[in-house]
């Protein structure tokens, strides 16, 4: 495994990133993430000459219904199962304090 990544890329990294790391820390981080970029590397020798890109490893279907108007369900409809109202409205607990 060649060594990528120094301990001294792993402490600038550290501090941009705002982390406090030991001495002992950064030593792991500089061989996790060496390895880390060792296999990155092993995965660029793939020979995917043949392999169409794609944006999702399956094929996906759009299982979407079709977007046909209808009419919509009245307020007192919606309004039916809430545990509290103010008709016409679903009344809820404050969530922001008007102060900041």
């Amino acid at each position: 495994m060649s060594r990528a990544i120094d301990i001294d890329e792993v402490r600038r990294i550290a501090n941009l990133s705002r982390m406090q790391l030991s001495e002992a820390e950064c030593e792991r981080m500089a061989v996790d993430l060496s390895a880390i970029l060792d296999y990155m590397n092993c995965l660029g020798e793939a020979d995917t000459d043949d392999v169409e890109p794609t944006a999702h490893p399956l094929k996906m279907n759009n299982v979407l219904r079709e977007d046909v108007p209808a009419e919509s369900m009245t307020a007192e409809t919606a309004l039916s199962n809430a545990a509290t109202r103010d008709t016409p409205y679903f009344k809820v607990p404050k969530v922001l304090d008007q102060a900041e």
